[in-house]
Formats: structure tokens, C-alpha cells, sequence
């Protein structure tokens, strides 16, 4: 991290969400099982390779980087105050977190999610033209105008290094790589 840099280490998570099909929003759930380089047991994006529509038409044999996808819930009272109700899960999220500034961990971060899984963030999610579908007007509030910091402000995306069941309630804990500080790329 760089000097002088601080941030929340621990938080915990909110909400769970997984899908079968391919849709922008994802419903919530009771419990979501993590599979150890697969991702979210039961979801559209789950898979060793990649998933996501339009680059598994190009590139099918890339590696799955977008295994987990997790949204900090103070993105949505920021929404809130220009004028968008969004909640955990519509945004495509599998975990909601809280207390967690996502978009600036770097590169090769671990969140330990209750008491066993462990995903590794891969990058930020770059959000595309279905935010706008979802809700008009939704893409530039997620786009950032700051000078420093994330480009997005639409998650990140991870991949699943120890798998277990993770549960709305569970402690979201940061493990910082201990190499030099990288930031996010765009996925």
C-alpha cells in the first residue's frame, strides 16, 4: 500500500446472490457455496475458463478471472443520493461487503469470507452498456471523475482460492499481498 494509505481491513458481508442465466441481476441467497478455482457454485460465471459473454465468443480458453464478483454496499447510498435505488445483487454482485473499500485493495488481495473461503482479486469490474439498460443515466455515476484512485466504481472481480459456504453475517477480512503495491486492472 502506499505511505500514509488508510484502509479498512476488516468488514464483513452483507448479502450472497448467485444465478444460473446470464442476467444482469443476480437473486439473493440464503448461502453461497465458493468451489476452489470454479467460483460461485450453481452461477452463470462459475468455471475454470472464462465465462463472460462477450469475451467467451473471442478468447474461450482464457482463464476465468471473473469467478467472484463483490460490490461494497456504501456504492448503493452513494447511488442513492443521485437519485438510484439499487440493492445488493442487482448490480451482478455474488457478495455484498460492508466496511470494505474494494475498488482500492491491490492486485493479488486475499478476502478471507467467514470462517474458511478465500477469493483473490483479479481486478475491477468495467462496467458495460447493460448498466444503462438496468437503470439510464446508472453507468456515469459509476465511473469515477477523481483524479487518483479506482477508474470504476462497480466492484471487483476475484477468483476463488479455498472454497466454502458464505453466509450474509460473515466477517470479510483483508489479507494485503506482501509484494509492492499493483493496482486493480480493468476486466
Amino acid at each position: 500500500m502506499p505511505q500514509g494509505h488508510d484502509m479498512a481491513l476488516e468488514g464483513r458481508v452483507v448479502a450472497v446472490a448467485a444465478g444460473r442465466g446470464h442476467h444482469f441481476s443476480k437473486p439473493i441467497r440464503d448461502r453461497i457455496a465458493l468451489v476452489e478455482g470454479h467460483g460461485v457454485e450453481g452461477d452463470a460465471h462459475a468455471g475454470a475458463f472464462v465465462r463472460h459473454r462477450y469475451l467467451v465468443r473471442r478468447q474461450p480458453h482464457l482463464p476465468n478471472l471473473r469467478q467472484v464478483h463483490l460490490i461494497q454496499s456504501e456504492l448503493f447510498a452513494i447511488l442513492s443520493e443521485a437519485g438510484f435505488s439499487v440493492a445488493a445483487g442487482e448490480l451482478g454482485e455474488n457478495i455484498t461487503t460492508a466496511g470494505l473499500d474494494l475498488e482500492r485493495m491491490p492486485l493479488g488481495t486475499l478476502i478471507e469470507l467467514g470462517p474458511a473461503a478465500i477469493v483473490e482479486l483479479t481486478g475491477l469490474r468495467t462496467p458495460c452498456v447493460l448498466i444503462d439498460r438496468f437503470r439510464a443515466g446508472l453507468k456515469r455515476q459509476v465511473l469515477s471523475s477523481a483524479e487518483r484512485g479506482p477508474p470504476f466504481k462497480s466492484g471487483v472481480l476475484g477468483v476463488v482460492r479455498t472454497g466454502a459456504t458464505v453466509v450474509a453475517g460473515d466477517a470479510a477480512r483483508v489479507r494485503l499481498p506482501l509484494s509492492s503495491f499493483r493496482a486493480l486492472p480493468a476486466l
